[in-house]
């Protein structure tokens, strides 16, 4: 039997750790040029980007191009909207396509088979193809509110929420991951007399915390990055998200100093949410190889 050496084990946890820590840089380049550039004037700007001066604070350091950014554009209402939006659907895509991949698993019911097939084949359909169809079915759509039933779900928090609801994809993460959760605990608690709802809420999902990480953190990262269909259902101001507000910048006198500042603030949601999900979906990666 071989027995490593403790110095060779040492030198490779250091080479491991250097490794590492260059790969973090790659990464974490981009938001620090993008920090440092909204802290400059335009002309020192493009100046800095021929040498590493770029990923520096060094010259004319202020925050005039966030003043200018909100001057420019609503950026606060860019943001809350996108926020809201984002977390409205998440929190309902959880909660529904969790109930749908529960009743995948656990409950046998006639075409149950089939109905998950045909979600999942929904996967490869392009959002492209069924955008126009879907935007005509928005516009005529009734909604009953405080102000009576009206026509039309255009210019609207809804009509950027409510059909992003249900996706193939999270009801795949929650079904492959219900499949692995052990079927005995399932069993006794329906001895004990539980309900299915009971199941659901106080043992399938205290244990699903990887899944909801991992579903979480991919549907964030979609709706708040969507530019497509707000840009096609919504032309009021009051209801435009982050992406749609970033043409403002490109308008008449273009400004990469400003332009910078502004992606620096929609970036911080993202950054916060992915910090506060860390440790689930480091969690949820590690469990992808553990079966039983």
């Amino acid at each position: 039997m071989t027995v490593s050496h403790p110095d060779n084990r040492g030198l490779r946890l250091l080479v491991r750790y250097i490794v590492l820590t260059l790969i973090a840089l790659i990464f974490v380049f981009p938001l620090v040029f993008m920090v440092m550039s909204s802290l400059k004037p335009d002309l020192q700007l493009l100046t800095d980007t021929n040498s590493l001066r770029a990923f520096l604070p060094v010259g004319d350091i202020s925050l005039g191009n966030y003043f200018a950014a909100f001057e420019r554009a609503p950026v606060g209402l860019f943001v809350f909207n996108s926020v809201f939006v984002t977390g409205i659907t998440v929190l309902l895509s959880l909660a529904v396509c969790s109930m749908a991949a529960f009743s995948f698993v656990f409950l046998n019911w006639k075409g149950r088979d089939v109905m998950l097939t045909i979600i999942l084949a929904t996967l490869i359909v392009p959002f492209e193809t069924i955008a126009i169809p879907l935007l005509l079915i928005a516009s005529k759509l009734p909604w009953l509110s405080f102000d009576g039933l009206t026509t039309g779900w255009l210019n609207t928090y809804r009509v950027q929420i409510i059909p992003f609801i249900a996706d193939g994809l999270t009801v795949f993460l929650f079904v492959q991951y219900f499949k692995d959760l052990p079927r005995e605990l399932i069993e006794a608690a329906r001895v004990e007399g539980a309900s299915w709802f009971q199941i659901f809420r106080r043992i399938v999902m205290p244990l699903s915390g990887p899944v909801i990480a991992t579903a979480a953190i991919l549907k964030f990262l979609a709706m708040y990055n969507q530019y497509l269909w707000p840009l096609m259902v919504v032309q009021e101001e009051t209801y435009r998200p982050v992406m749609v507000g970033l043409q403002y910048f490109f308008q008449l006198n273009r400004a990469w100093g400003e332009i910078m500042a502004y992606l620096s603030l929609i970036t911080l949601p993202v950054l916060a949410f992915y910090l506060y999900l860390q440790k689930a979906f480091i969690a949820s990666i590690a469990s992808t190889g553990v079966k039983g």
